[in-house]
């Protein structure tokens, strides 16, 4: 059954959002390289803490998303919390879901402060792919137990060395994005998609052209100096993201080869990249944002999470739980004024776009009569997307949520709906208001 916040405030006490950060996104294996998974989120944090120090005694917990998760100590946010120094009462904990659990730390620490639990929360994540954990084959591990926690024998050595052969199977190799369950890259299923509803190759490349272009308008004005904190990593400092290609046109990666599909659309040009970053989102309840001083920025009028096939269509999870969202806000397409949708692959997104638009899929999954509606490409991601500023998974959700709240706030635009695809076939969204909007 899908979850979510049917009526989040049903209590009368509000979570506002009052502000966000996050390092900049740069490519895996580049700047990062030696910046971990709790290293960059410490560092999103403390950038956050920074921007608001009148919180950092009121922080009752953290709440952090995680996909690549440390063996040795897979609580991130407790581990922050430590690496900060923080009151060792703040209670941490780490929340994975897939490519959502940005989304998902922040709408637990909403939970939580209009439960009543908290009045101060920092929620976001972080990701290092350039620090994946590479795994022995558990073949070797089973073998290797009784030389670790035993008294080996040299039975027990040969045995061990037996299962190091042949070398090709026990050499460490690149982990894949592949689903568990089906075996297929994340890619191959969304070539599958791109197949099944006819998006073609110059539309993915002309989505991921727009994506570029409007981040790399963003940052050229100042636009994300308020969200994006500046990092020390290997002796420099790293300012800005550096995925972003402003130069980067249609025809330009009309010449990239396809990645997924000898004769498939997908390409490195149209695909989100691997990434590292994390981000940090403020929480507060209302009265003590007044409390404090600040000006809350936004607060969620709703959220939604949902379960599809894998074997189906992987990443048309926002397809359902967006609408599911809206509902839940008691509000339609055409009432939110900002779209922001994670673009894992432009094939994906363009998938969505069509099934939000099309009568029949409304019929079959939604039991709707009608279609969601159409969504202006000029509400859609107006400030780039994960195409143009990187995918560093946990961290997703608290940069789209981090972006729409300040947009909000400067705009005077009222809502904001967000929606993020995720690996197991899960898809996840939410409706951000405008706290001046919202009476707050």
């Amino acid at each position: 059954m899908p979850s979510g916040s049917e009526n989040p405030v049903p209590n009368g006490r509000r979570a506002v959002v009052v502000g966000g950060v996050r390092t900049p996104f740069v490519k895996a294996l580049a700047e990062f390289l030696k910046l971990d998974t709790i290293a960059l989120g410490a560092a999103a944090v403390r950038g956050l803490l920074a921007r608001f120090p009148s919180a950092r005694a009121e922080i009752d917990a953290i709440v952090w998303g995680g996909v690549i998760l440390p063996g040795l100590s897979p609580n991130v946010g407790r581990e922050i919390a430590l690496d900060l120094r923080l009151d060792p009462a703040v209670e941490a904990m780490t929340v994975t879901r897939a490519c959502a659990s940005g989304l998902q730390a922040v709408t637990l620490a909403a939970a939580a402060i209009e439960r009543g639990e908290a009045d101060v929360i920092v929620a976001g994540g972080s990701d290092s792919t350039s620090n994946a954990e590479v795994k022995l084959p558990q073949k070797v591990v089973h073998a290797a137990v009784p030389l670790i926690y035993g008294k080996p024998t040299p039975a027990d050595v040969l045995g061990v060395l037996a299962q190091m052969f042949p070398l090709s199977e026990v050499l460490p190799r690149v982990p894949r994005v592949a689903e568990r369950t089906t075996g297929k890259l994340m890619g191959e299923s969304a070539e599958e998609m791109a197949r099944r509803n006819e998006v073609s190759r110059a539309a993915q490349d002309e989505l991921a052209v727009r994506s570029h272009q409007r981040a790399a308008a963003a940052i050229a004005s100042g636009r994300f100096a308020d969200e994006v904190v500046p990092i020390e990593a290997g002796g420099r400092w790293v300012h800005t993201d550096t995925i972003v290609r402003a130069d980067t046109s249609v025809e330009k990666l009309a010449k990239l080869k396809p990645v997924f599909a000898a004769d498939g659309t997908l390409t490195a040009g149209n695909s989100s990249p691997l990434t590292d970053g994390g981000a940090a989102v403020l929480l507060m309840s209302e009265d003590k944002a007044r409390a404090l001083g600040l000006r809350p920025l936004a607060r969620f009028a709703s959220w939604a999470y949902v379960g599809v096939d894998p074997a189906d269509q992987l990443l048309i999870g926002p397809a359902l739980a967006m609408p599911l969202a809206l509902d839940r806000a008691g509000c339609a397409l055409h009432d939110v004024d900002l779209v922001d949708m994670h673009e894992a692959f432009a094939a994906q997104v363009l998938s969505v776009l069509k099934l939000l638009g099309s009568d029949a899929f409304a019929r079959l999954r939604l039991a709707r009569s009608a279609a969601v509606g159409r969504i202006d490409l000029e509400r859609l991601n107006v400030h780039g997307g994960s195409l143009a500023l990187g995918h560093p998974f946990a961290a997703t959700g608290a940069r789209m949520v981090t972006t729409m709240a300040n947009e909000l706030a400067s705009t005077g635009k009222r809502r904001a709906l967000l929606g993020i695809c995720a690996a197991g076939g899960l898809g996840a969204a939410a409706v951000l208001e405008n706290a001046a909007s919202a009476g707050l």
